[in-house]
C-alpha cells in the first residue's frame, strides 16, 4: 500500500513537473509570436503575428506571381498586403530567411546567402525586432522602447493610421506613398502621392513628375476638395503637423475603429478602405479621383469645373472670364484645356484701383503652391491687402474651424489652376473689373427714351470705331484710352525720388538709371530714368515699345509696369519694386550670395521663370518675345518669387482683328 501510494505520489509529482515545462514552452512561443530575437531567424513558411493577431509578417507571392517577397498583412485578408521589404529584389524560391547579422542589422537573405534586403540602424547588440498591433515593425535594442527602425518611415503603397507623409526637417527625409507596378508587382510603379507644403498643405498624385490631382488645400478640418472625410472624421482623426522637426500629414483611429487602410494602386487611385467585420470585406469609404473634374487643371486656368454639367464638357469660367479655344476645332468639340481669359482689364495703378471682388462660391479652392500665406489675420485684412496690391488676384480664408478671429488669408498673385464646385465647399474672393459689377444696361434705355438719342448714340458708336481704328501717337507711345498704365505728370516722379538725388539711386546701365521712389501712401517702387544719351530714335522706340508691351501683361512671374512719364526730354518707367535685386548679384556674387541660392530655391525660381515665359508666349492672349531673357533681367520679389523685367527689345505679336485678312502686325 505504503508502495502504491509512493507510486501514485511521484506519478503526480512527474505530471506536475511535466505541466510546468509545457507552461514554459508555451510562454516561449507566446513570446516568439511577434518577436525575432538576434540568434533566431524566420524562413518562408513561418510568420511573427502583433500581439492582437491584427498584422502578419512572412513571405508571399503577390497575385499570380511566384516571385516571393516578404511583406506585412492584415491577418483578416491574407491578400491585403500593406508593407514589402524588397520591392526591387524578390526571391526566386521559397529559400528566404529573415535574419539579424553579423553586424546586427536586419538583413533578408535568399538560398545563396545573397541579400536581397535589410534595414539600416546603428548596431545593437541586443537587437530585438517585434511586429507592433499597430502594424509597425520595428528593431529596438532590448527591452528599449527607443525604436531603431520602423517600417512606418518607409512605407509602400498604404498609409495606416500613426504612419506620416510629409518631410523630416531635421534629416531631409520624406515619407511617400509609391504604387505598386501592377497587381501582381510590388516594385515602385509610376504612381506617388506627396505631401506638398509650399502656400497651404495639400496631397497630391503624380504620375513620373505630373500632377494628377489633389485633395485641395487644408482648411484646418479637412482638405477641401475632398469633403467625404467628415464622414469618418470621429472615428478616423486627421491631423496636419507643422513643426521644427517636420511638416506631415496623418491620421489616428478611435479605440473602437475597425481596421482601414489608404492606398494608392498601382492606377493612380487614391482610396479610403474600411474593414467589414459583417460582410468580410473592405468598403470603400472615399476614392479620388472622384468624376473628371478631379483631373489636375482640367478646365485651365481660371477655369470652373462642374462635374454635372456634361453638356458643356463639365468646363466654364469663373465670371468675368471667357473661354479660350486654341483652334476652331477645339472650340466646336468643347475642349477648354487653353482655360478662360478675362473680359475686361483689371484698373489699378499707383495705390489707386476701382476694382472689386466677386464671391465664387462653394469651390475647391486652387492650387496653392504659388500663393502666399499669412495665419495671423482675419478674412477682411485679408481682402484689404488684396484690394491694395494690384497684382492680387483672388483671396480666401485659410481656417473654417471657427471659433476664433483669425481665419488666415491666401492669395493668388498668379493664374488660378484646378478650381471645381464641390459639396461644402469654400469661397473665394475673385478680383474683377468694375464693369462686371454694372448690369445697368444703358444703350436699350436710351433708345426708348427717344429717337433723338438713338441716332446721337449710333454717330458716337461710328465715331469711336473710326477714331479707334487709328493708332495715334503721342510722345512716342500709341494713345490707348484703355491703357491700364496711366501717365504720370514730371512733378510727382521728382517728388518720389527726391529730385533724382544721388542717395536714391538703386542700379543703372548704359542707358538708364534705376531709382527707388516713395510713393505718399508708403509704397516702394523703382523709378527708371533713360539717360539723355539713350533719347535718339531707336531709344524713344525703345521706350514706347516697353509701355506698349507691359500695358498689357498682366501674371505674377512678370515685373508689373505701374506707369510712365514723357515728358519734355524725359522718359521714364515707374515699376513695382523688387527687394531681393536681380539674379546677377546672386549667381555672379559674393560667397554668402551664391550660398542663399539652395537647389530648392533655384527650382522654384526656374518654375516660375517658366511660367512667366509660358504666358508671354501665348498665356496673355497675345504672343511677346522678350528677346533679351538673362539673369539681368530677372528680378527677384521679398519672397524669392523671380519676375522677368526690361522689355525694351520685346517684339509683340497680335492679330489685326479689324483686317479682313487677318494679317499679322508686329511693333516696330
Amino acid at each position: 500500500m505504503m508502495a502504491t501510494s509512493q507510486l501514485l505520489e511521484h506519478i503526480i509529482l512527474l505530471l506536475l513537473l511535466l505541466s510546468f515545462f509545457l507552461s514554459v514552452q508555451t510562454t516561449a512561443a507566446a513570446g516568439f509570436a511577434d518577436k525575432l530575437e538576434r540568434g533566431q531567424n524566420l524562413t518562408d513558411g513561418e510568420t511573427l503575428v502583433s500581439a492582437g493577431g491584427s498584422y502578419t509578417l512572412g513571405f508571399f507571392s503577390p497575385g499570380v506571381s511566384t516571385k516571393r517577397y516578404l511583406g506585412i498583412w492584415f491577418s483578416v485578408s491574407n491578400n491585403t498586403v500593406y508593407w514589402v521589404a524588397n520591392r526591387d529584389q524578390p526571391l526566386g524560391d521559397r529559400t528566404g530567411i529573415l535574419i539579424f547579422d553579423d553586424v546586427d542589422r536586419l538583413v533578408l537573405l535568399d538560398g545563396s546567402r545573397r541579400r536581397a534586403w535589410s534595414s539600416n540602424f546603428l548596431a545593437a547588440p541586443a537587437a530585438v525586432v517585434q511586429l507592433l498591433e499597430s502594424g509597425n515593425l520595428v528593431v529596438r535594442n532590448g527591452s528599449s522602447d527607443t525604436s531603431l527602425w520602423q517600417s512606418f518611415d518607409h512605407p509602400s503603397d498604404t498609409l495606416l493610421p500613426g504612419m506620416k507623409l510629409g518631410k523630416n526637417l531635421w534629416t531631409g527625409g520624406d515619407w511617400q506613398l509609391t504604387a505598386w507596378r501592377s497587381a501582381d508587382d510590388p516594385s515602385p510603379g509610376d504612381y506617388r502621392r506627396t505631401l506638398e507644403m509650399a502656400g497651404l498643405p495639400e496631397l497630391v498624385v503624380w504620375h513620373r513628375d505630373v500632377k494628377k490631382y489633389s485633395t485641395g488645400p487644408w482648411n484646418g478640418l479637412n482638405f477641401n476638395g475632398v469633403p467625404e472625410r467628415s464622414w469618418f472624421a470621429d472615428k478616423y482623426p486627421l491631423r496636419v503637423t507643422t513643426s521644427p522637426s517636420e511638416m506631415t500629414f496623418g491620421y489616428t483611429a478611435a479605440p473602437d475603429a475597425f481596421l482601414t487602410r489608404v492606398v494608392v494602386n498601382h492606377t493612380g487611385a487614391t482610396e479610403r478602405l474600411v474593414w467589414d467585420v459583417g460582410t468580410g470585406e473592405w468598403r470603400s469609404y472615399c476614392k479620388g479621383p472622384r468624376d473628371t473634374c478631379d483631373t489636375y487643371a482640367r478646365c485651365g486656368p481660371f477655369g470652373l469645373c462642374d462635374a454635372g454639367a456634361a453638356s458643356s464638357a463639365f468646363c466654364g469660367c469663373v465670371e468675368g472670364f471667357s473661354p479660350v479655344h486654341a483652334t476652331p476645332s477645339s472650340q466646336e468639340v468643347k475642349d477648354s484645356a487653353g482655360g478662360c481669359r478675362r473680359d475686361a482689364p483689371l484698373d489699378c495703378a499707383g495705390g489707386k484701383t476701382t476694382d472689386g471682388f466677386k464671391v465664387v462660391p462653394g469651390v475647391k479652392l486652387p492650387d496653392t503652391q504659388n500663393a502666399s500665406v499669412d495665419m495671423e489675420v482675419e478674412l477682411e485684412e485679408c481682402r484689404d491687402r488684396c484690394f491694395a496690391d494690384c497684382s492680387c488676384l483672388a483671396y480666401a480664408a485659410v481656417d473654417i474651424r471657427g471659433g476664433g478671429h483669425r481665419t488666415g488669408c491666401v492669395i493668388w498673385k498668379d493664374d488660378i489652376f484646378d478650381l471645381r464646385f464641390v459639396d461644402g465647399g469654400q469661397n473665394l474672393y475673385l478680383r474683377l473689373s468694375k464693369s462686371e459689377f454694372d448690369n445697368r444696361k444703358r444703350f436699350p434705355t436710351l433708345l426708348v427714351a427717344t429717337p433723338v438719342a438713338s441716332v446721337v448714340v449710333i454717330v458716337l458708336v461710328v465715331f469711336l470705331i473710326w477714331w479707334r481704328s487709328r493708332r495715334r501717337i503721342i510722345g512716342g507711345i500709341p494713345h490707348n484710352p484703355t491703357m491700364a498704365v496711366p501717365s504720370v505728370g514730371l512733378d510727382i516722379i521728382r517728388d518720389v525720388t527726391q529730385n533724382f538725388s544721388n542717395g536714391n539711386i538703386i542700379g543703372q546701365g548704359g542707358f538708364s538709371v534705376v531709382y527707388k521712389g516713395l510713393l505718399p501712401e508708403g509704397r516702394t517702387v523703382a523709378v527708371k530714368r533713360l539717360k539723355q544719351s539713350a533719347l535718339t530714335t531707336k531709344g524713344n522706340k525703345d521706350f514706347a515699345r516697353e509701355v506698349e508691351v507691359m500695358a498689357g501683361l498682366r501674371h505674377g512671374s512678370l515685373v508689373r509696369l505701374l506707369a510712365y512719364c514723357s515728358e519734355s526730354r524725359e522718359r521714364i518707367l515707374v515699376y513695382e519694386y523688387m527687394q531681393n535685386k536681380s539674379l546677377n548679384v546672386y549667381i555672379f556674387g559674393a560667397t554668402n550670395l551664391r550660398a542663399s541660392l539652395n537647389w530648392a530655391r533655384r527650382l522654384e525660381l526656374l518654375k516660375g521663370i517658366a511660367h512667366g515665359v509660358a504666358y508671354l508666349h501665348g498665356g496673355s492672349g497675345e504672343s511677346v518675345i522678350h528677346r533679351d531673357l538673362k539673369p539681368g533681367n530677372i528680378l527677384v520679389d521679398d519672397e524669392w518669387n523671380p519676375k522677368i523685367a526690361d522689355f525694351g527689345t520685346a517684339k509683340l505679336f497680335a492679330v489685326d482683328h479689324a483686317g479682313l485678312d487677318q494679317t499679322i502686325v508686329v511693333s516696330p
